[in-house]
């Protein structure tokens, strides 16, 4: 598989005024988060939460069972932590993932509409080939881990049995975050609209503002 050079630099030239709206969600839900852990008595970063999750799912991949390593590791918010699904840091959704499965499990997070599953992490499990479209690359991706399709199965729906299991204790807070997510997903878009809206103004009003010679660069056009 080739990598597609031109396509990677178009989206990263295009996503600066979004990246920061994007920091300030993430600033406003660990917010939320640091309310919501301390009215709860327990945070994520406890010493008997830590040892929860190692003993449902030991020193591996939430997902895909594959051992973690430290530079290919990533902290895990089940419901992704973002503006669709609005996912928050508190004990029962945060669990540790390998890096390709994070990076994977995004595709699901990002989606409005999921029509596999109501959250990301049960969406992204139930990529089993059986009810997507040929091309959908989340089933490509189980497809790697797993290339008999019985595996496959057998082994995804044994990685959401253990994350259901894990998340029994902290049944509270994934129950409280379920019912405050449609006041906190209000809040977000309000935030996120409001921030781009000031970035865009306030880049233009400065960028404006600024005394550069631009026209040296007008009659320089580089050539292939």
């Amino acid at each position: 598989m080739s990598f597609d050079v031109a396509r990677a630099l178009k989206k990263s030239t295009g996503r600066a005024k979004s990246d920061v709206a994007n920091k300030l969600v993430s600033m406003f839900l660990h917010e939320i988060s640091r309310k919501a852990c301390l009215a709860g008595g327990m945070s994520v970063s406890d010493l008997a939460y830590g040892e929860s999750v190692i003993n449902s799912f030991g020193q591996k991949c939430t997902y895909c069972g594959n051992s973690l390593e430290s530079d290919r590791s990533a902290i895990e918010h089940l419901d992704g932590m973002n503006r669709i699904r609005v996912g928050l840091h508190v004990p029962g959704n945060v669990a540790m993932a390998c890096k390709p499965c994070n990076n994977e499990k995004r595709r699901d997070d990002q989606t409005p509409e999921l029509t596999l599953a109501k959250s990301g992490w049960e969406s992204f499990l139930s990529h089993d080939s059986s009810r997507c479209p040929q091309n959908c690359k989340t089933c490509a991706y189980w497809t790697t881990i797993w290339p008999d399709s019985e595996t496959r199965r057998t082994r995804l729906e044994e990685a959401m049995k253990r994350i259901h299991g894990f998340q029994q204790p902290y049944a509270h807070y994934i129950d409280w975050s379920s019912h405050a997510r449609v006041l906190i997903r209000e809040r977000v878009e309000m935030l996120y609209r409001d921030c781009q809206k000031f970035a865009t103004e306030e880049i233009e009003k400065l960028t404006s503002g600024t005394e550069l010679n631009f026209s040296a660069l007008v009659t320089r056009v580089p050539t292939i």
